[in-house]
């Protein structure tokens, strides 16, 4: 009874932690992916990045984003299993494991709301620039880092006015948000995020 007591204790007050984050926005940077047959961006009517098969990432950064979400988007990026296997089994394959390309695309509107009666954009959540261009910096290292190398790994141009092109395969597009979990897993209720490579190793 004692242990039961004290793991409901330990429940209630993980609840109330992560509630609290959640009323003051916590902290969620965002990637919308699609499966794509191919990609390009174009600024001024020049294209800058082009791909093959592989992902398209639109990247938003929350105000207080910080090394934990990038690594945790980077993981998911690389690791996400959008492609059938040899025996064409579905959701088998991440990028990474197919040697596919990933287009990053810097989208601060992301994180746009139209709350107000005017309906006009409110960015005020995005990071501000001059932080968001280090930071996207550091998440295009660590997507490359966990990819196995930069050489797949393309871009836009941050803070310039984009056409961006796709076909997308299936079409598939997923949104994901980093955990606001901090909380929790300070209070002990998550260990580490695994390797996700030696994931794939055993799928």
């Amino acid at each position: 009874k004692r242990c039961e007591v004290e793991i409901r204790r330990r429940s209630a007050f993980l609840w109330i932690v992560v509630a609290a984050a959640a009323l003051r926005g916590g902290s969620a940077m965002r990637l919308v992916l699609q499966r794509v047959v191919s990609a390009s961006v174009s600024v001024d009517g020049a294209e800058v990045s082009t791909i093959g098969r592989g992902l398209l990432a639109l990247v938003g950064l929350h105000e207080e984003d910080g090394a934990e979400d990038l690594l945790y988007c980077a993981r998911k990026l690389c690791g996400a299993k959008l492609w059938e296997n040899e025996s064409g089994k579905s959701w088998r394959q991440s990028v990474r494991q197919m040697e596919y390309e990933i287009l990053l695309v810097s989208q601060f509107t992301l994180f746009g709301e139209v709350t107000n009666k005017k309906h006009v954009p409110d960015f005020k959540a995005s990071m501000k620039t001059a932080e968001a261009t280090r930071t996207y910096d550091e998440f295009k290292a660590l997507v490359a880092r966990e990819y196995g190398g930069e050489a797949r790994i393309k871009d836009g141009v941050f803070g310039a006015k984009m056409a961006v092109s796709l076909v997308n395969d299936g079409p598939v597009t997923l949104v994901v948000d980093s955990p606001r979990h901090r909380a929790e897993r300070e209070a002990g209720a998550r260990g580490e995020e695994p390797d996700e490579r030696e994931a794939e190793a055993k799928a």
